[in-house]
């Protein structure tokens, strides 16, 4: 089932993910909606925070870009579960990010190029500290930043975030030009 993403300004997005276990309810069924929700949205990589469920999961299909990378073919479809960065590695480079919760808005980011992560996979099995670089490093950062409750636009200049007010406003209320369907936050009233 493709899932509405949750909009920027959401508050699922600001939460730091809960671990789960392998008896959470309908695990498999949410892992293939995410799949399905990521590639009906175009992206490489969907966090369980962006379709409104504050726990530590996220998938990713590098698969897309293996045209100019052929070694992203043979990552596809992985699943990360109760993920942490142990190691990071290398001096912070600058990438372009983008985001399906952010539509429209891409930002050069620095971050490590080399992280080691520990993860279980949907099988939970047990990875310890493996090696991560270059884009897919950059990927799974990204998500990773989303389970806990972190937007790339927060890695930006503060006063590249003041120009982008007005669009990310638009966003929140509903005014961003997306293919796929989105849930907005909520709105605030005045007392």
């Amino acid at each position: 089932m493709i899932l509405p993403i949750a909009a920027y300004g959401h508050q699922t997005l600001k939460q730091v993910g809960e671990e789960i276990r392998n008896d959470y309810e309908n695990l498999d069924t949410l892992i293939e909606d995410m799949f399905e929700t990521m590639y009906a949205s175009n992206g490489v990589g969907l966090a369980a925070h962006q379709i409104n469920r504050a726990i530590r999961l996220f998938v990713i299909d590098a698969s897309p870009l293996s045209d100019n990378n052929p070694e992203f073919e043979e990552f596809k479809r992985k699943i990360f579960i109760n993920a942490y960065i142990t190691k990071e590695e290398g001096e912070d480079t600058e990438f372009e990010e983008g985001c399906l919760s952010i539509p429209g808005i891409t930002e050069l980011v620095k971050k490590k190029p080399v992280i080691y992560l520990s993860y279980y996979d949907e099988d939970f099995n047990f990875h310890e500290n493996e090696r991560f670089d270059g884009i897919l490093s950059r990927i799974i950062q990204h998500e990773y930043d989303h389970i806990n409750g972190k937007l790339f636009i927060e890695r930006i200049p503060n006063f590249r975030r003041l120009l982008l007010k007005g669009k990310l406003r638009d966003i929140s209320n509903g005014d961003a030009d997306v293919a796929y369907r989105m849930i907005l936050p909520k709105k605030r009233t005045r007392k």
